[in-house]
């Protein structure tokens, strides 16, 4: 019995390690997304509290304080902007086929670094 609790608990730890390894790629990924120019380029718009960039970030809203946001209303706003802002300038990245789900859920893990 000892044996089976330490083996699930061995477990229990490696498969968070896993689990937290893949979840810093994915914000590496949507880092990535979110300054290269012939993917995202918020930068181009977006300042980011709290993070050294080299962008003009002056169009669009500073970026701060999405890690309180839902990431499902994330998601939203970068995949089509205009259904919650219609008169918005910001290009709705998903609709347009710009990115792919999987690519916003990158963007969406790396905003909600952002304090």
């Amino acid at each position: 019995m000892r044996l089976i609790k330490k083996l699930l608990i061995a477990s229990a730890i490696s498969s968070l390690a896993v689990t937290g390894l893949a979840a810093n790629d994915l914000v590496k990924k949507g880092e990535k997304i979110f300054m290269t120019k012939k993917l995202g380029n918020c930068i181009a718009c977006h300042d980011v509290n709290g993070k050294n960039l080299d962008g003009p970030g002056s169009m669009g809203p500073k970026l701060q304080y999405l890690s309180a946001w839902p990431e499902q209303a994330l998601f939203d706003k970068v995949y089509d902007p205009y259904t919650t802002n219609p008169i918005s300038q910001m290009p709705a990245f998903g609709k347009n086929g710009w990115l792919s789900d999987s690519e916003i859920k990158a963007v969406v893990a790396y905003l909600k670094t952002v304090n």
